[in-house]
């Protein structure tokens, strides 16, 4: 298997007339890398260490996974070394990001500009026709990241505790959710702001819940949040959360605090319906026993909100050659291809397959799904992001709100 990986990668990702790409691949060979990224989910720890076993086969690379329980504290390091005038040594070598960290280290110039539209494989993604790899959360990357993969919220349910009657039918739709919510008391609810799982429901919901709002007003979840425009974008949220929680899991006096803690509630039968930005992690998690084989995946009518996630690679880091050897072969449809097995990640790639050659293609032919697994072309619409600045309005506004009986 690896000698297959080393050839088809080095076919692809060296050209005669590419010197920089040869300069990239001399210096960053028998380099350390530090690879800042969470670390929270067994079946994505297991990926990077099989990344780690191909780039150390390849390129002698020692991939480390720092794993973090929250992305900021790898912004937070950077920013400090800057601050400390370390704009060469820095510890950080790639970061796993998007989103409002990715605003925040662009916003601070902590990032190396102008790098990932040049790695080879970045071709794969067809840049020129595909905005999901040139923008993130509406923001320009501007080279700074590399696409890695595509995540959506899904949810997922208990098929034998929702069973179909007049009062219990699965809610498709955020304002069924409400109405079986309410029906339903007590089966449902959402991880506590500022975990990740709990801010993208409440995105979600809001994104929803502005669908048939002129668009101007919509177009506000587009640009910044600001004093002016905060109230009035937010507030269709504190509505809808008003009625929603007291028909919450703890009567929305107490919230969960990750998604891990949700699954258990699910497998101890207190909730009946959850859900997750990872799809794969609902039949890996039937496979682990820590949900009820009855357990079934489905993706929202109104919508599931959808980001891509990257790599980056800090201003200063000490390692930048090899870090983006690294984020090249995180590219490769070898890489690619094994992330989306259901088995191993389930991550969605970013590679369009028109791109591809057909033995490459054939990597991406999958086998028999399993039965929690979310049915293929489930999701039928997608709701973007809104823009990062959104995330710390609503927390604030969350926690001045319900905050204070947790």
């Amino acid at each position: 298997m690896c000698i297959v990986l080393v050839a088809s990668f080095k076919t692809m990702a060296t050209s005669p007339s590419d010197t920089r790409w040869q300069t990239i691949q001399s210096q960053g060979k028998n380099q350390p890398v530090y690879f800042y990224a969470w670390g929270g989910d067994p079946q994505i720890n297991a990926y990077i260490q099989w990344v780690a076993e191909q780039v150390k086969a390849q390129y002698d690379i020692e991939l480390v996974h720092v794993k973090l329980s929250d992305t900021s504290e790898a912004v937070s390091r950077v920013l400090a070394e800057k601050s400390a005038n370390n704009h060469a040594q820095g510890s950080v070598d790639l970061i796993w990001i998007n989103g409002a960290n990715f605003a925040a280290m662009s916003k601070h110039d902590l990032l190396l500009k102008d790098w990932a539209q040049t790695l080879p494989n970045f071709a794969l993604t067809d840049p020129n026709n595909n905005p999901a790899v040139n923008f993130d959360f509406g923001l320009p990357t501007n080279g700074m990241e590399a696409p890695w993969g595509q995540a959506s919220l899904t949810f997922y349910y208990d098929s034998l505790a929702i069973d179909g009657s007049t009062t219990n039918q699965l809610p498709t739709t955020l304002h069924q959710l409400l109405t079986w919510s309410a029906q339903n008391p007590g089966r449902f609810s959402y991880p506590k702001p500022p975990d990740f799982l709990g801010m993208s429901f409440l995105k979600y919901a809001l994104v929803v819940l502005h669908n048939n709002n002129d668009d101007e007003l919509k177009a506000q979840l587009n640009q910044p949040a600001t004093d002016k425009n905060t109230t009035e974008v937010l507030n269709p949220l504190w509505v809808f959360l008003n009625k929603l929680h007291p028909t919450l899991w703890r009567s929305g006096k107490h919230f969960m605090q990750s998604g891990a803690q949700m699954r258990r509630l699910i497998d101890d039968t207190e909730l009946s319906i959850g859900f997750t930005f990872s799809a794969p992690e609902v039949p890996a998690a039937v496979q682990r026993f820590d949900l009820p084989t009855s357990t079934r995946s489905y993706a929202m009518h109104d919508g599931s909100l959808s980001n891509t996630h990257f790599v980056a690679i800090p201003y200063n880091a000490s390692h930048a050659q090899g870090a983006q050897l690294v984020a090249n072969f995180l590219l490769s449809p070898q890489a690619q291809a094994h992330k989306q097995k259901p088995t191993i990640w389930g991550d969605k790639t970013v590679l369009i397959q028109s791109m591809l050659n057909t033995q490459q293609q054939a990597l991406f032919k999958t086998t028999q799904p399993h039965p929690s697994a979310l049915p293929f072309n489930s999701i039928k619409r997608t709701l973007s992001e809104p823009h990062p600045s959104w995330v710390n309005a609503i927390m604030q506004g969350w926690q001045t709100r319900y905050g204070v009986s947790q």
